[in-house]
Parts: C-alpha cells; structure tokens; sequence
C-alpha cells in the first residue's frame, strides 16, 4: 500500500500565527480568554483550556470579564465586538487571520459608499459572522445556488461580492456568475484565501488516483468539510477523521493507494500520527 500525503496539509499561515499567539499568552501566567475557540479543532483547544485558557463564546459572557487578556480568535468578530472590548479597555491581542481581516476593512468601506455587500459563505460560520457585523443591516450572505437565484439587490445600489476565505472555489464562480447575469453593477472581489486554493487543489487531485482518502480534521471545521466533500466527488472511498482513534486500519486492507490531507486547523501531530500509522499497517502487509 502506497501512502501519500498532500503538501499543503495542516495548519495554514492564519491559523499557526493565531495558535502561536495563544500559547504565547498562556505562559504569562495571567487570566486569558479567547472569544469562542481559537481554531476549530477540539485537540487543540482541549490542550489550551489544560493550560488555564478560557472560552467565551457570548457578548454576555465578554461583558462580564472584569481583568486579563482577551484573544480574538483567527475568524475574527463583528465590529459590535471590538468595540465592547475597546470599552471595558481589557488588554486585547487580534489573532484574526490577516486575510479575513481584509475582508473586514472591504465590507467596512463599500458599505461606507453605499453599496450592498454579498458574502458568499456559511452564514452560520464564526468568520461570515464577523465579517456580516462590518456592513451593518447592508448585508447578504450567500450559500447556495437557490439563494443566488433568489436573490435581488435594492434598486440602484451597486453590490460588491465577498467570500468566506475557506469556500469552495468553483462554487464561488459559479455563484458570482448567477449573480451577475442580473444585470447589477458588480464587483466582485475573490477573497478565498490562496492557501485554501492550493489546499482544495491539491486534494481533488490526490483523490483522483487514489483508492482511498483520509481528510482529517476538527468535525466543526468548514474547510475541512469541504475538502471532505471535494474528495469524496473524486473517491467514494473518502472517510472524515479528527484523529488516529476515529480511523480503523482494517478498511484500508485492500487498497494499493491511499491519499491523506488535512484541514488548516490540523496540528502536524495528528497528522504525523495518522500517516506513520497507514505507513506501518502498509509495511506489516508486506
């Protein structure tokens, strides 16, 4: 059995800079909190909260703070956020992902100059949340192809169309192109973060030649989701794990070669466990 692994598996530049910054923190020995958790990946997260790291998750929870360091996860969060922060004037650290960051100062000025902004993306997902809260009540997110059919700008208003930075990027044309075949004056800004690009890229390709794939990666993680969902167009012998537990090797017995790859929130522990461990079943085989 011949095991490979993609490239761009693991954490990307967004996610290591934000995980780096909370355990910076955690060994100041003072109170920190991050707003929900710093990444989507429960390994981690259960790690930091060992070392005194605590999530909130509500404004209710945020106001109640009275001392210590509050960390803004990688998705980052809504204007409304930053501002109650600013106003208890507790100590702040922004780990949000520089690339999502951009998203927000995008919406911030087209919203500014009276436009309507489009965020193709999860609605639900913390980082469409904290990107929604930088345009106001001028904001639509977009996930599905019914929505974009159904969708209608306000008479005379220019729109400008965002992404999620870990949307599928064929889905996002495809989305945009429905869009604009209403006739509105559209820009339309790719804001898919590169590496999620060359990560999807990278999986849709291994999946094509291999018998099976192992996507690993936190069960609340949207871009491992997708990349779960790319892979299993191209093998249907596509399973999800978090990590080595969730994976029973005696699967893999028939299969001559098995691909892996990783969402951006997965440590390069877990993936070292999990390829070491396809690695040795491969060798007990022969």
């Amino acid at each position: 059995m011949d095991v490979q692994l993609a490239d761009s598996a693991g954490f990307c530049f967004g996610v290591k800079r934000a995980v780096d910054m909370v355990y910076k923190e955690a060994e100041t020995g003072q109170k920190v909190y991050t707003y929900g958790p710093i990444i989507h990946n429960e390994e981690v997260v259960g790690d930091l909260k060992e070392k005194g790291v605590i999530v909130v998750n509500t404004l209710e929870e945020l106001e109640a703070i009275k001392e210590g360091t509050v960390i803004i996860r990688s998705h980052g969060v809504a204007k409304e956020v930053n501002e109650l922060l600013e106003k208890k004037k507790l100590r702040i650290v922004d780990a949000t992902c520089p690339f999502v960051k951009k998203i927000h100062n995008i919406v911030k000025e087209h919203t500014e100059q009276g436009e309507e902004v489009v965020i193709i993306g999860n609605a639900k997902h913390p980082e469409v949340e904290g990107i929604k809260g930088w345009g106001d009540n001028n904001v639509t997110v977009i996930e599905t192809i019914e929505e974009a059919e159904k969708f209608q700008a306000k008479k005379g208003k220019k729109v400008c169309i965002v992404s999620q930075t870990t949307f599928n990027y064929k889905k996002f044309q495809e989305l945009v192109e429905i869009i604009s075949k209403k006739r509105y004056d559209i820009i339309a800004l790719n804001t898919i973060c590169n590496a999620t690009e060359v990560r999807q890229k990278e999986a849709r390709q291994l999946a094509k030649i291999s018998d099976a794939m192992i996507v690993i990666g936190g069960k609340t993680s949207s871009n491992t989701q997708k990349l779960y969902e790319i892979c299993k167009k191209e093998c249907e012998n596509t399973y999800y794990i978090q990590t080595l537990v969730n994976l029973d090797l005696e699967m893999f017995q028939s299969f001559r070669c098995v691909g892996i790859t990783a969402g951006a929130s997965t440590p390069n522990n877990i993936i070292k466990e999990v390829q070491e461990a396809c690695q040795n079943r491969a060798l007990n085989k022969c």
